[in-house]
């Protein structure tokens, strides 16, 4: 069976090789410290998943970080040198998800407010690099190991959105049994919850946990997302079995909007949420 969706062609512009070129300067200049990924990672403030995604040239190291880097390998210069190259590779690269994903894609990433309710899966903008590979074997039909790994690239380098200033408004409402589904199993769950208290930690991120014990949900239908891009009025997006939808009607995205302020207000706290994924974590 042919896929629905294909994967859009590489890059043309060569800035994806800048990235690549990057990456493994970063790599070699990590392993000749003696760090690994994730002693690196909390050295600068980023998750070893994200360390990853930048060494393999998929995620865009951001000037901050070129700084800090260069600082902390002793690369005397190097990654400065080459800022306002990279500054200038991020200003030409285009979107690298599939066709359909495009429109919204892009309003994502420059969005100033995003909005998310989940109730199958931890949200692509919280997942880690193990959650997403696990998700993606896990489809049917299946997706070529290629393939896989292009979908978890480019989820991961959506997570860049968390690294803007000024940050976006974020928040989410996750359904309890996402919490007790362990996908991937149980250290890469482990992983993964772990990353939700790391990212619910954020000043600009609010994570609410729906408890399956509440009788009354105003929303029993599909996941979506809600967001405000840059200069535009809201937005929603939803998709049902590989079917997406974008939604732009004032009157049917107030109507999303409601039933996400109904379930924000049903919710456990964010203070609430984030003990109950802790414990969580701690009875894996």
């Amino acid at each position: 069976m042919e896929e629905r969706r294909p994967e859009t062609p590489a890059e043309a512009n060569g800035s994806a090789a800048v990235f690549v070129v990057l990456g493994k300067q970063l790599k070699l200049l990590r392993e000749r410290a003696g760090l690994s990924q994730r002693e690196f990672g909390g050295l600068v403030g980023y998750g070893p998943d994200q360390i990853s995604a930048m060494e393999r040239g998929v995620r865009t190291p951001r000037p901050e970080f070129l700084k800090q880097a260069d600082e902390l390998l002793n690369a005397e210069g190097l990654f400065i040198e080459v800022i306002p190259q990279v500054e200038e590779a991020m200003s030409r690269a285009r979107t690298r998800h599939p066709e359909w994903y495009r429109s919204y894609a892009a309003m994502e990433a420059e969005a100033v407010e995003l909005h998310f309710y989940a109730n199958s899966a931890v949200p692509g903008l919280l997942q880690t690099k193990g959650y997403a590979q696990a998700v993606f074997r896990q489809r049917r039909p299946f997706l070529s190991d290629e393939t896989i790994e292009k979908r978890v690239a480019d989820r991961l380098s959506r997570q860049q959105v968390f690294d803007r200033w000024p940050p976006p408004i974020v928040s989410y409402v996750l359904e309890e049994v996402l919490l007790d589904r362990p996908i991937g199993g149980v250290a890469i769950f482990k992983d993964q919850l772990c990353n939700l208290l790391r990212v619910g930690d954020m000043r600009n991120v609010e994570i609410q946990v729906m408890p399956t014990r509440r009788e009354e949900h105003p929303n029993l239908d599909s996941a979506f997302n809600l967001l405000v891009p840059k200069g535009h009025g809201q937005v929603a997006y939803m998709e049902a079995q590989g079917f997406p939808q974008l939604i732009t009607d004032r009157e049917e995205v107030r109507k999303v909007a409601d039933r996400y302020g109904i379930m924000r207000a049903m919710a456990l706290s964010p203070t609430e949420s984030r003990s109950l994924i802790a414990q969580k974590l701690e009875d894996l």
